[in-house]
């Protein structure tokens, strides 16, 4: 808590930067776990956030390419957003290529944006069928201009879409996007007196992001690698030890099951 606080006053003491700030804070009814009795609102994971983690390893032991790992990475996210769905889940994150991904051997970046182009041709109009939202969050700069298109498109026609939102960060880092929100705290003129928390999350990438209840890594790695860094201030962690493409249904249901055992104080008792 006091590293946002201090992180508010540092921009405050550098920017001359104000706007209306946005009510990002939403009010949900209360889900059930699937195969589990009733959660109190407390306990109910409503927004989770995903880091993949675990293509490449997945297709060295499977003797495929490395592309082969990253479209059965497609297929297990397609398996996750309909297990929310089942679960409950108002809110889905899941971090699909970040800043760091660019330093990859261009074969592979390449190969990559093909298969996210295939993934919103193939994969994301049936889940847009069941009600799934699809928005993305990060930059679009630097991505094929095709692929620009294609997430434009998928984002227009799922607007209306409520049983859950699906975020997608693509050429996404925290770090980043702290940067960008002071840049445009700056643009906009706001008095420093006036920035508080809840100004700068009006000026992150996606004021409408809701903050991870639950963070889930694949693969057994333990960090959060430049991910959602002012979001996951308060998110409670959970570290999976298998690879992405082989994650599932009962994977997500015992990380769940791991969030609703524990008790969020807040800083307080």
């Amino acid at each position: 808590m006091r590293q946002r606080f201090l992180l508010a006053q540092v921009v405050a003491e550098l920017l001359p930067a104000p706007g209306a700030v946005l009510d990002r804070f939403r009010r949900h009814p209360q889900p059930e776990v699937s195969g589990s009795e009733p959660l109190s609102a407390s306990e109910v994971a409503r927004s989770i956030a995903i880091i993949m983690d675990g293509n490449g390893r997945w297709a060295q032991l499977n003797g495929v390419p490395i592309a082969e790992g990253h479209r059965a990475g497609t297929r297990a996210l397609r398996r996750t957003v309909e297990a929310a769905i089942d679960a409950g889940v108002e809110s889905l994150t899941v971090y699909a290529f970040s800043t760091e991904n660019w330093t990859r051997p261009s074969a592979e970046v390449d190969a990559l944006m093909e298969i996210f182009e295939e993934t919103i041709e193939r994969e994301l109009p049936d889940l847009a069928a069941q009600g799934v939202r699809t928005r993305f969050v990060g930059r679009r700069d630097r991505a094929p201009e095709a692929l620009r298109d294609r997430m434009a498109a998928m984002e227009a026609e799922t607007a209306d879409n409520s049983r859950i939102d699906l975020w997608i960060a693509f050429d996404y880092g925290g770090r980043a996007e702290l940067v960008e929100a002071a840049r445009r705290l700056t643009a906009s003129g706001i008095e420093p007196d006036m920035i508080d928390e809840e100004a700068f999350a009006a000026a992150l990438y996606e004021p409408d992001l809701p903050e991870p209840d639950l963070l889930i890594r694949t693969s057994g790695e333990q960090r959060i690698s430049n991910f959602l860094l002012w979001q996951l201030a308060y998110s409670e962690l959970v570290f999976v030890d298998r690879l992405w493409p082989d994650f599932d249904e009962n994977d997500l249901r015992e990380a769940l099951q791991q969030y609703a055992s524990r008790r969020r104080r807040f800083g307080g008792r």
